[in-house]
């Protein structure tokens, strides 16, 4: 579990945190396996055993006081007594985890009605057949004006047709189990393999004359194109659901659409994108934000009932409004992708890497705080627990998912008031995992017995001691700057849903305005003299703060990136869409890459030049390195200047320094980065010059639309001298 806070040392009190301009919060990676300093939990069982405060229901950890018959807890300072079990228990600290370490992952009991589980993992999907492990459950549907079950125990594949119902509220006229027990979709893997493989290649488009034929008419008149996928999935989930707790327990779904649903309950008009300037009234870009029907919202209501995670794989350049269709991935933990085509994607690797990483799912997470604080905003792709506040419930999470949270004070008075102990954050994670057969034969639980998977019921806890700054220098010297970044991020996407993607770039420059003005008033390199004229000059690269530094750029490079760039500049909604998901779940190193890629420089393949180089052609010329590579998280390009020596090796050699580079990151990404090559003067080196951002006329094409990164801290100087002059 790793947890980064916007500032290592807390702010005294709501007076010093309103006056730095620094958000103030953590990001937490729950499932990650190392904390941020790559220190592993102490693992233990009997974690049903760990003391509870009878206040604030916080766990007994390193940080509490404790005494030979009672202890105090550490987040709210009430003291209790310890049964003679945890007396017994506390007398050999040496054998308790919670003693040794603030950072534990403790075993719980599995339930009976877990024990009965059958707990193989089901996937529900086309897919690469290779990343699927022996003793999981594989079925295969298809959908289109009609959804057919494929069974592929038998010694051919055979495929079971229903067809969908064309009208907007129409269900399945008859359960699915009637067409085909799920006992008998569901096939083992480790027995059904080769025939998965003849059932997946005797998939076939439907033909313009089927299509033509279910369809009828559409809205007013116009044909649709008999892509039935709201009722599919209704009915597929509704099918697994019938056996969650028994047959498995969880199950993927993996759905893949070449476009909208245009069929059936659940369909999607895509008008609107072609109408989106009708209204003057509206924001454009505002307008295709907003889901346009609940159906897909309320269809992740019934994955999570059914234990269902969807991920979706969009694989088309048209309009498909996943702004709708999001919901059905992110709300019952699933991921969603896009994919502008299926020639050059990297949906294969994205399948396989999703399918070999662990995953824990059934999780709940709840962060508590010392009583002189509390959560206020949660961000990330969880679900609210309907009767207890601040508790998230996660369907499925790997080790790379991150969520956040930001702070604020429970009176005025803070950590301020006379013996008040160290802030202190607790993060509770209560998951479970399935073990395959290989690892509990390892750990010498069970024989190796073929396929026999086992449920493990799991609580890690994270309990973090955190400092106080003094005054405001010790606040900024005290910055996570990627941190700042990733709340910054969960704020700006929110305002972008609720108000449009104009005010989500306003809130976001005003934001580095008011941050670079306080800053200058705390330093005192600007004073504001007879309520009008200002003395000193404006410090708009923070060069009195390093930890602050990076702030520009990074503001910059998010209102340039297409999360927050306007319609009209090309950038389409449903790639909008896909990396307001793709960045709310991102850590916040990654998410750094992704808004502001590194760009390094190598004198030949095996030798780097420099680390690091701001985004612009200049920075290119004055290094007068012959090879480039940028890492855009998503995108990694190498790229050979047109001065470069003709001898050096191209592209790179698989056995070089920068190969290896290469592929280490692309091993630990979440998403499988695409690699390009290119050579200056030979090659169209587009794709990398647009990521030069930070000058104002990259192509020489004389773009004044386009603000430089200099003429943007000229806008932000003059943007903190009307802030001050206005007394706001």
């Amino acid at each position: 579990m790793a947890v980064r806070a916007t500032v290592s040392r807390f702010p005294i009190d709501a007076g010093a945190h309103e006056s730095s301009g620094i958000p103030w919060g953590v990001s937490v990676t729950p499932f990650a396996t190392k904390d941020e300093n790559g220190q592993s939990p102490v693992y233990g069982s009997d974690g049903e055993l760990l003391p509870r405060c009878e206040n604030c229901w916080a766990y007994f950890n390193t940080y509490c006081e404790l005494d030979q018959w009672s202890w105090n807890c550490a987040l709210c300072g009430n003291p209790q007594g310890l049964s003679s079990q945890a007396i017994a228990r506390y007398s050999h600290p040496e054998s308790c985890p919670e003693m040794m370490s603030s950072f534990v992952d403790l075993e719980l009991p599995v339930e009976e009605s877990d024990e009965a589980m059958q707990p193989r993992p089901v996937y529900v999907a086309a897919i690469d057949l290779s990343s699927l492990a022996p003793g999981s459950l594989f079925g295969l549907a298809a959908f289109s004006h009609k959804l057919g079950l494929y069974d592929v125990q038998g010694p051919i594949p055979v495929v079971k047709n229903v067809f969908i119902p064309p009208e907007t509220e129409g269900t399945f006229p008859i359960e699915l189990e009637d067409v085909m027990p799920l006992s008998q979709f569901l096939a083992p893997v480790e027995t059904c393999k080769d025939r998965i493989g003849s059932a997946l290649e005797t998939l076939r488009p439907t033909t313009s004359w089927e299509r033509t034929t279910a369809a009828g008419q559409g809205l007013e008149g116009v044909l649709m194109g008999g892509r039935g996928f709201g009722v599919a999935m209704e009915a597929i989930l509704n099918y697994l659901g019938s056996e969650y707790g028994s047959t498995f327990a969880l199950g993927r779904v993996f759905a893949f659409l070449s476009g909208p649903p245009d069929y059936g309950a659940g369909q999607l008009d895509t008008r609107r994108y072609g109408e989106q300037y009708a209204s003057k009234r509206e924001d454009a870009d505002r307008a295709l934000l907003p889901e346009q029907t609940p159906f897909y919202r309320d269809l992740a209501a019934v994955a999570v009932q059914a234990g269902v995670c969807v991920d979706i794989f969009a694989v088309t350049n048209e309009y498909t409004d996943l702004a709708s269709l999001k919901f059905l991935s992110v709300e019952s933990g699933g991921s969603l992708y896009l994919y502008s085509n299926a020639d050059d994607s990297t949906l294969p690797q994205d399948m396989y890497r999703m399918l070999s990483r662990p995953y824990a799912f059934g999780c709940v997470l709840r962060l508590r705080t010392s009583s002189e604080f509390k959560t206020g905003h949660s961000y990330g792709h969880f679900f609210p627990d309907p009767q207890y506040e601040n508790v998230q419930h996660i369907i499925c999470c790997d080790s790379y998912a991150t969520y956040a949270y930001d702070f604020e004070f429970e009176d005025t008075k803070g950590f301020a008031r006379h013996g008040s102990e160290p802030p202190i954050i607790q993060i509770a994670f209560q998951y479970t995992v399935v073990l395959p057969p290989e690892e509990l034969s390892d750990s010498g639980l069970v024989s190796s017995s073929r396929g026999k998977h086992s449920l493990k019921r799991r609580l890690r806890i994270r309990t973090l001691q955190c400092g106080v700054a003094q005054n405001i220098n010790e606040l900024y010297d005290s910055v996570d700057p990627e941190v700042v970044l990733s709340l910054l991020v969960h704020k700006v996407i929110l305002a972008s849903l609720e108000q449009g993607v104009r005010e989500g770039r306003m809130l976001l420059h005003d934001w580095l305005v008011i941050l670079t003005a306080q800053y200058n008033e705390a330093y005192k390199l600007v004073q504001l003299k007879n309520g009008s004229s200002v003395i000193g000059q404006v410090d708009v690269a923070f060069s009195q703060c390093p930890e602050l530094q990076s702030l520009p750029r990074l503001v910059f490079a998010l209102l340039r990136n297409p999360l927050l760039r306007f319609h009209e500049e090309g950038v389409h909604p449903d790639f909008r869409i896909y990396l307001q998901c793709l960045f709310s779940a991102l850590e916040p190193s990654s998410l750094h890459r992704a808004v502001y890629p590194v760009l390094t420089s190598y004198s030949t393949p095996d030798k780097q030049a420099y680390p690091r180089h701001s985004l612009s052609r200049a920075a290119l010329i004055t290094s007068g390195s012959p090879i480039f590579f940028l890492d855009a998280f998503t995108t990694l390009i190498v790229f050979y200047s047109s001065t470069a020596d003709p001898t050096l090796p191209f592209p790179p050699p698989h056995d070089c320094l920068l190969r290896t580079v290469i592929n280490k990151l692309k091993q630990e990404r979440c998403v499988t980065p695409k690699l390009i090559f290119i050579r200056g003067g030979k090659d169209d080196a587009t794709a990398f010059e647009n990521y030069l951002i930070e000058e104002q006329d990259v192509n020489g094409s004389g773009l004044t639309s386009v603000m430089g990164f200099v003429s943007f801290l000229e806008d932000v100087t003059q943007g903190v001298l009307e802030y001050m002059k206005s007394g706001i």
